[in-house]
């Protein structure tokens, strides 16, 4: 007798079976074997056991049952891996509601019936096939993703979902009807294309619903009533805007292949940037980006390219992103379309344009250097100096100075810092003066005036951004205190950036004061931290430490000769090339 629902479940479902679904399979004496979905492989090394009931991949050591599979590849936790299991075993969830667990099976069923029926009134819209035509669809993209029609009638589908059984409350609950307040039931989309939006599982949970343009009447001054370009469903028991990426069941696979995710604004961007060959893009879903969206990705991606309208919103809201996704670990770029206003509009005039544009993503700081700092003059290499003392330009190269601050690796900022300098012709040391006094102008204390301005707001202090190469080297200045003994880490001065140099310099002296606030601070930290555990560390714990330094250290200096080449190469610079190759080829190699 299984002890547990997991165990009900895996004695239902043979995982032979479920991984054909997924794999090719091969018989390989008494298991099976197919080619690795989670690392990139030619020959198959990841084999199944029928006996056993489990995976294991030779090649990247991934194992487990049919719950580590599917939530490894699905992208899931472990609750919503044991839902989809048990819908597929047949096994009531009994630590749940069983009304409420029906219920969300009731939510499912209205949205695929409603996605039916928009469906099938496309088929019969030669005007709205019109329409996605001339916006560069394809019929094969519009059946892919299946797009549908809601006729500019007040309660088509409400009648239609009414006469099949559906309740009045059912169709409010799933967000596909709306009530008046004379009581009456209407359809909430009227007049657009629909766009289902799908769960990672591939199920209808919602839509977004496009205004056909014969029915906008936003810039009618006589209209009755001005009509919003799109319309979202509203939050649901399985709609949830927050977490859900458009597409992302569709390209998830693409995404896990090649380690980056394609960023796009909206559902038709997605599509036309599909289209074109981008499988590995996603759109959110009706709204802005969330930290969310970023963690469903980031177990599949270790890169996003942000693309935007190139007018000033699609800007400041890729700026926006930029935050969020350097705040959830991915490393980032941002592509933009020159000439165009999305990446619709480029994959439509040709979708050769798309495939250019993402190859030529530029990273984040190059982002902000196009953004705020002024055009290099023709031949130049870098701007006249004199552009940075009006108030404008000041402000400007402030904002970009900031940017780079929130860069986590210091030795990646310390590179950046440098290409700054090489960008404005400004000396290195007093640009970072300058964001120094900057930062602290920023994070200054709020005075008694800006406090009441605040009542009832939540306030948050400015996040330290702390590197893995930080913390390491934080944890053996630490240690060393600890022991009253600077010498056992004399050897580690080479992995360290400038200001723990400094830092290491001041502690050896004995001191705990220097003229830098900011490094005040770190010692602060350090000073502040319990002896007892450093102190109790083997000699052999801490020459591991000493080894993860090495690591982070050579793991960042192989990213920052990388960009060095790369910036090289693109200002011709064979000099600085040649130079950064050779250390590159230099450099420890294996897995930092």
């Amino acid at each position: 007798m299984p002890s547990s629902t997991a165990e009900l479940i895996k004695s239902k479902l043979d995982i032979v079976d479920f991984l054909r679904g997924y794999l090719t399979l091969t018989p390989a004496g008494k298991n099976f074997k197919a080619l690795c979905p989670f690392h990139h492989e030619k020959s198959p090394s990841f084999s199944i056991s029928p006996e056993r009931q489990r995976f294991h991949c030779f090649g990247c050591g991934a194992d487990g049952d049919i719950f580590g599979f599917v939530m490894k590849y699905e992208n899931m936790e472990f609750g919503e891996a044991l839902r989809m299991l048990a819908e597929k075993a047949g096994v009531e969830l009994r630590h749940e509601n069983p009304a409420e667990y029906r219920y969300t099976g009731l939510l499912y069923d209205l949205n695929a019936s409603a996605k039916n029926f928009y469906v099938k009134a496309l088929s019969a819209a030669p005007i709205v096939k019109q329409y996605l035509a001339e916006r560069g669809l394809t019929p094969a993209t519009i059946e892919e993703f299946e797009l549908g029609w809601a006729a500019n009638e007040p309660e088509d589908l409400s009648m239609h979902l009414l006469n099949g059984g559906a309740a009045p409350q059912d169709l409010l609950q799933a967000g596909l009807s709306i009530k008046t307040e004379r009581g009456m039931m209407l359809d909430r989309f009227r007049g657009r294309v629909m766009f289902p939006i799908h769960n990672h599982l591939g199920k209808v949970v919602g839509f977004t619903g496009r205004i056909l343009p014969q029915f906008d009447t936003s810039n009618d001054p006589k209209a009755a009533y001005v009509t919003a370009k799109y319309v979202n469903s509203p939050e649901t028991p399985i709609f949830q805007k927050s977490r859900l990426l458009y597409g992302f069941w569709k390209s998830r696979d693409a995404i896990r292949e090649v380690k980056t995710a394609v960023l796009v604004e909206g559902q038709m961007d997605f599509l036309m940037s599909y289209q074109s060959g981008v499988r590995n893009v996603i759109a959110s879903s009706g709204t802005a980006l969330t930290a969310d969206h970023l963690r469903s990705v980031r177990r599949l991606a270790d890169e996003v390219i942000l693309c935007f309208d190139s007018d000033i919103a699609g800007s400041d809201a890729a700026e926006r992103a930029i935050d969020l996704a350097e705040a959830n670990d991915f490393s980032v770029k941002v592509a933009t379309y020159r000439g165009f206003k999305d990446a619709a509009d480029a994959a439509k005039a040709d979708p050769e344009n798309v495939r250019t544009t993402v190859a030529a993503a530029v990273t984040a700081p190059v982002f902000y250097f196009e953004k705020y700092l002024p055009p290099l003059a023709p031949g130049a290499t870098s701007s006249d100096p004199a552009a940075f003392t009006t108030r404008e330009g000041l402000g400007k190269l402030r904002t970009v100075l900031l940017k780079l601050r929130n860069i986590a690796s210091p030795v990646e900022r310390d590179f950046w810092m440098k290409e700054l300098a090489k960008r404005t012709g400004v000396d290195e040391a007093t640009l970072k003066d300058e964001g120094e006094k900057s930062a602290a102008t920023q994070y200054a204390a709020p005075t008694p005036s800006t406090t009441n301005n605040m009542a009832g707001q939540d306030e948050q202090a400015p996040k330290r951004q702390v590197s893995r190469q930080e913390l390491i080297a934080e944890d053996l200045f630490a240690i060393a205190l600890a022991r009253n003994d600077f010498a056992f880490i004399e050897d580690c001065v080479a992995f360290f950036t400038p200001a723990q140099k400094e830092i290491f310099a001041l502690l050896k002296r004995g001191e705990r004061r220097s003229d830098d606030a900011t490094l005040d601070a770190i010692v602060n930290l350090i000073v502040l931290r319990d002896p007892t555990a450093a102190s109790e560390l083997s000699d052999k714990d801490i020459a591991v430490i000493k080894d993860g330094l090495a690591r982070e250290y050579y793991k960042e200096r192989r990213k920052i000769l990388s960009l060095a080449v790369r910036n090289a190469e693109a200002r011709g610079n064979q000099s600085e090339l040649e130079a950064a190759l050779a250390e590159l080829s230099k450099l420890p190699g294996g897995e930092a």
